[in-house]
């Protein structure tokens, strides 16, 4: 994820042009509703934490278990899920990419598709992180990157379906990113597929919203306010062709960069973006 302001890195660290002044917060919920949701997600959380030991234990429902709670996630901060184009039941050992937008992300995913998830660990903190199988990585170490990809490869032969955002960093969702071809590899060892998703985030209209982005200097704990203060934000997947793995990386990065219709920009304006309407298939 972005947000690492002023932390050194290597040259290939992956570097969006997105801050603060992407993000548009959506018109502010009444006040009454802010609470009652506030309310819900407490609730929730203790609801959920007695299940906890369940939801780290291989049992047979175990996938149907994490995807309730990343739907509960999303429900606690007012977002509903959709999906569409082809079907993404039964698919075992293969690499899902996506565009990278938010926090969030996870948990859209993860309350549609069964996964393991390459991510910053750190971001959502120890027990969590293992609840959702988070492959911890570090995007400012260069050294980690192939005993990562080596780590999802084995999890692909494995028959397990992991989740990666190959952009190595989050944009706002108007403007976006490149697919960094090195994660691409882990599917071309294993000889899995790769399926690509198109995650987008709207407002009940249809229009893009940017208030679930996770940019620049942006603090987890204001991300998080910003979201539970709008009004409802509308998770979308769109479900994209698979794609063979073949030979080489760079060439596969493209295709599912093409397919996801990603691609390096400059978000030209706040107003601009809030015309930007959903075509979902």
């Amino acid at each position: 994820m972005n947000n690492v302001a002023g932390t050194t890195g290597h040259a290939w660290l992956p570097r969006a042009t997105c801050d603060s002044s992407c993000v548009g917060a959506d018109p502010a919920s009444p006040r009454w509703r802010v609470v009652l949701r506030v309310t819900l997600r407490l609730a929730l959380a203790l609801l959920l934490a007695p299940g906890v030991p369940l939801i780290l234990l291989p049992l047979p429902g175990q996938m149907r278990l994490r995807q309730f709670y990343c739907r509960a996630v999303l429900r606690c901060f007012g977002a509903r899920i959709s999906v569409s184009g082809a079907p993404i039941r039964n698919l075992s050992g293969v690499l899902v990419v996506s565009p990278h937008m938010s926090w969030l992300d996870v948990f859209a995913i993860g309350s549609v598709l069964p996964a393991e998830f390459v991510a910053r660990a750190d971001l959502f903190g120890e027990s969590m992180a293992r609840r959702l199988h988070i492959i911890p990585i570090e995007r400012s170490s260069l050294r980690q990157l192939p005993g990562v990809v080596d780590t999802v490869a084995d999890r692909l032969r494995a028959g397990q379906t992991v989740v990666a955002f190959p952009e190595g960093t989050t944009w706002c969702g108007v403007a976006c990113g490149s697919f960094y071809p090195a994660m691409f590899q882990a599917a071309i060892d294993a000889g899995r597929p790769v399926q690509p998703l198109r995650l987008t985030y709207h407002h009940i209209d249809g229009l893009i919203s940017t208030a679930p982005a996770f940019v620049g200097d942006d603090t987890m704990w204001g991300a998080m306010i910003r979201l539970i203060c709008s009004r409802r934000t509308l998770a979308h997947v769109h479900v994209e062709s698979l794609q063979l793995p073949g030979t080489d990386r760079r060439d596969l990065a493209s295709r599912c960069q093409s397919a996801v219709g990603v691609g390096v920009q400059r978000r030209p304006g706040k107003q601009q973006s809030e015309r930007h309407v959903l075509v979902a298939s």
